[in-house]
């Protein structure tokens, strides 16, 4: 049977995660802590993201630019989410710190989160681990709320992802150009 090169949504998140370290030294079995994804799966995502020219043959560096435009144009394509059901939860796309302040909208999109403390439209996370891992690195939340704007967000709201993105990224400074 033929190995499956796609890629799948932690795929996504581990590469926000190493962004979001920036310049921090960490080896896989931190990644997968941090995460709450098996060691192997990160092996198997670094190969994956490789593959798919997301990233450098070391696998510590982020194409950012690459990334950005598989964010961008096809995020919504291979991992869609609809809104669903009102439920307690965590902040994100729009409504999400990040982004919040740039957008008035009565709209509130959140992952579901027995903890939250914002009530609005559910959002499937990107991966299962997402909720835990977004509350324990800011920066890794932002991120990860940046990319539901691009799998749910309107025009204006996914130009400002866009800038937030990259400015995301140059701040870590940990990322090359591709």
């Amino acid at each position: 049977m033929k190995a499956h090169k796609g890629m799948r949504p932690q795929d996504i998140a581990i590469l926000l995660k190493i962004i979001a370290l920036g310049k921090q030294d960490w080896m896989n079995k931190d990644l997968a802590s941090m995460l709450h994804i098996s060691p192997s799966e990160i092996t198997e995502s670094l190969s994956r993201s490789q593959f798919a020219g997301l990233i450098n043959a070391s696998r510590k560096k982020v194409f950012v630019s690459a990334l950005k435009n598989f964010l961008v144009f096809g995020l919504k394509v291979v991992f869609p989410v609809q809104p669903g059901a009102m439920v307690k939860g965590l902040a994100t796309a729009h409504a999400a710190p990040v982004l919040k302040k740039y957008f008035s909208s009565e709209e509130i999109y959140v992952w579901p989160d027995a903890t939250g403390k914002e009530r609005g439209m559910m959002v499937e996370p990107l991966y299962p681990g997402a909720v835990e891992a977004a509350k324990q690195d800011p920066v890794f939340y932002d991120l990860l709320a940046i990319c539901d704007v691009f799998r749910i967000g309107k025009v204006r709201e996914i130009e400002k992802a866009k800038d937030q993105f990259e400015k995301i990224s140059k701040l870590k400074n940990s990322v090359t150009a591709h």
